[in-house]
């Protein structure tokens, strides 16, 4: 007897949804991808029970006509690949033909289509099996209502994670598909609440004010860069808006969000220093690239992608936020920063929404900033808001920088190079009006006194300053040390006593390996044993009495990261040097020494952040002191007026 068979059709199809189908929000995620294929311009999605009772999605795309609606429930069936060339191009959402049928297999599922142009057609499955075919009166698109999900793959259930994680997921997948496609309409509503709502103009301005709140778009530059291969456009937060998680970093790739590690890696690196250590930015940006140069065939949710000259495509985009940031004024406004502790306490709720898993959500509001769902503000209150204040511009040309090490640190390596010629910003990205520069980056600071012997206190023209003076020390420090790192030279202080330095046999080997990158910082280890080396003199610019403990750092972060660089190499070295000599907390300045910090730190290429992204200064305007003391409030004359 012959032991091997062919699986049955069903039997196939609930393995593929196995790849597809991982939760409720995989569902509505091949669902409004294959709307948007459809080229839909008004999607509206409605679950019940976090997707695991209902899901329902409506489109008024071009609908199936009725010879083609079974054939979109058999495997592989698609109108977007005909041959092994159309692979290379691929520019459609979905193109495997494993949806549908994934989708059917494992729940009920009924689907009404119409072209517009004939009657239409309404089907229905439960568990991969046709139930029911009949023609049906409905208007032009398409309603697919999946009922029961995992009704007979109970093992999957066990893998659901609490109701408010399910749902928070689903506002996150309608979210990055609305960012992906502001044209579009979207609309999610959960038992009668909804939780995203987009205008689909096409200004994704106003699609991030609507996912992210409208404090929050105000606080974005708008980008945009290209070069022979790539289009970017988008917009990306000031260091002063950040997360705890790298999802707030939406890419997309020809209309699609995706998944890339390296990507990723390069927008952190373009912000260099200016990001605390631990948080992220908010970042939406869409790159146009030619399908010839990306695959998308490589994973069954089609979210990871390969590229073919992702390196280039990584250094463009560091390049680019880089400059779009290095012109601004980064202090941030200390009254905002009074209130920022609501972040941190969304942050928290988004943790013990993880954790929950009986009570339901009553309203969408409390898990509005934890899942980034759309508040329900309206499409003109959202742009009257936008409009209210002056808004970022689009990139202008880029920023001359002054001659250092090319090696000095990856914020200062590629100081000198420029970004493709800007293009004009689409449809898509409506560019803000042109905000007004100050006419000092920095402003002119006064010293006034210092308060329990950490900050400065000063004033200038436009209001009053806080100095963290250990912050603005260490920034002083950081950029000294990153210059003289960076201009090894071959002067070297001897020691009177040689260090003797004895590790495992295991980093010992690892340490004779990356010798050489010791000693391109001016640091030599000489073999001294099996398992000992020897250090007879240092660089000159150690600090004398911590030639040791430099020496052993620094050969701690070769042993710690065997692939690092050496750019990412002096760059931690200067950041531990200029730590351990700037002044700490609780240590009083006289008066002649905190104004000759204050005088240094302007000269500094970014006066704004510690090496750790830790913020150097805050500001509180005139007008934010006047509120404070109530010297802003209404005329007794206009008040006589309103009680007559």
């Amino acid at each position: 007897m012959a032991k091997i068979h062919e699986l049955s059709e069903v039997l196939a199809n609930q393995i593929a949804a196995g790849e597809v189908i991982e939760r409720p929000a995989s569902v509505v995620k091949e669902l409004v991808e294959n709307a948007l294929d459809a080229h839909s311009t008004q999607i509206d999605i409605i679950v019940a029970e976090a997707g695991l009772k209902q899901i329902q999605v409506t489109d008024n795309g071009a609908g199936i006509a009725a010879e083609d609606v079974l054939n979109a429930f058999k495997r592989h069936a698609t109108s977007k690949i005909h041959d092994r060339a159309d692979l290379f191009k691929v520019r459609s959402l979905g193109f495997r033909g494993e949806a549908l049928p994934s989708i059917a297999s494992v729940a009920d599922m009924v689907l009404a289509t119409s072209t517009g142009n004939e009657v239409g057609r309404r089907v229905h499955f439960r568990g991969g099996k046709l139930i029911e075919e009949q023609a049906s009166a409905v208007r032009q698109g398409t309603t697919v209502t999946v009922s029961e999900l995992f009704f007979n793959t109970p093992a999957r259930l066990k893998y659901i994670k609490s109701p408010n994680t399910e749902l928070a997921n689903i506002g996150d997948i309608v979210n990055r598909l609305a960012l992906s496609h502001p044209e579009v309409a979207f609309s999610l509503s959960h038992e009668g609440n909804v939780l995203v709502r987009t205008a689909g103009n096409g200004q994704l301005q106003q699609t991030i004010a609507g996912i992210y709140g409208v404090n929050n778009a105000k606080k974005m530059l708008a980008i945009t860069a290209e070069d022979l291969d790539y289009r970017l456009q988008g917009f990306i937060s000031l260091p002063e808006l950040t997360r705890s998680s790298r999802r707030y970093i939406t890419v997309m790739i020809n209309g699609r969000y995706i998944k890339n590690f390296q990507l990723n890696k390069s927008i952190i690196a373009g912000y260099g220093s200016k990001l605390m250590v631990g948080r992220f930015p908010v970042i939406v940006l869409a790159i146009e690239m030619d399908p010839l140069l990306v695959d998308v065939n490589v994973h069954p949710a089609k979210q990871e992608v390969r590229l073919g000259k992702e390196d280039e495509l990584a250094e463009l985009i560091r390049k680019t936020i880089y400059e779009r940031i290095a012109g601004e004024n980064l202090i941030p406004d200390a009254n905002e920063n009074l209130h920022s502790r609501k972040q941190a306490q969304s942050d928290q709720l988004q943790m013990a929404l993880n954790a929950a898993s009986t009570k339901w959500p009553q309203s969408y509001t409390a898990v509005s900033e934890a899942s980034a769902v759309a508040s329900t503000e309206s499409t003109a209150q959202i742009a009257e808001q936008l409009a209210s204040e002056p808004a970022i511009a689009t990139t202008e040309s880029v920023t001359d920088f002054a001659d250092r090490s090319e090696l000095a640190t990856w914020d200062a390596k590629y100081q000198n190079e420029q970004v493709g010629t800007p293009f004009g910003t689409p449809a898509t990205v409506t560019p803000m009006e042109q905000q007004k520069k100050p006419t000092e980056r920095f402003p002119h600071l006064d010293y006034i006194g210092q308060m329990h012997g950490t900050y400065l206190l000063a004033q200038g023209v436009d209001g009053f300053y806080i100095v963290d003076q250990h912050a603005a020390q260490e920034r002083v420090n950081y950029e000294y040390y990153r210059k003289e790192i960076g201009q090894v030279s071959t002067d070297q202080q001897n020691l009177l006593v040689p260090l003797v330095l004895d590790y495992p046999a295991s980093d010992a080997l690892r340490l004779r390996d990356q010798a050489d990158l010791l000693q391109q910082l001016g640091l030599n280890l000489e073999p001294f044993g099996q398992n000992s080396f020897v250090v007879r003199s240092h660089p000159t610019w150690f600090k004398a009495g911590q030639e040791e403990d430099t020496v052993r750092e620094m050969v701690d972060y070769i042993l710690n990261d065997q692939k690092i660089s050496i750019a990412k190499f002096r760059e931690q070295t200067a950041i531990m040097m200029s730590c351990k000599r700037a002044i700490k907390a609780n240590h009083h300045l006289d008066q002649q020494q905190a104004k000759a910090l204050l005088e240094r730190l302007p000269e500094c290429e970014n006066p704004f952040n510690c090496p750790h992204g830790r913020p150097v200064l805050v500001h509180f305007s005139g007008k934010d002191l006047e509120k404070m003391f109530r010297r802003i409030q209404e005329s007794h004359t206009s008040l006589r007026g309103e009680m007559a």
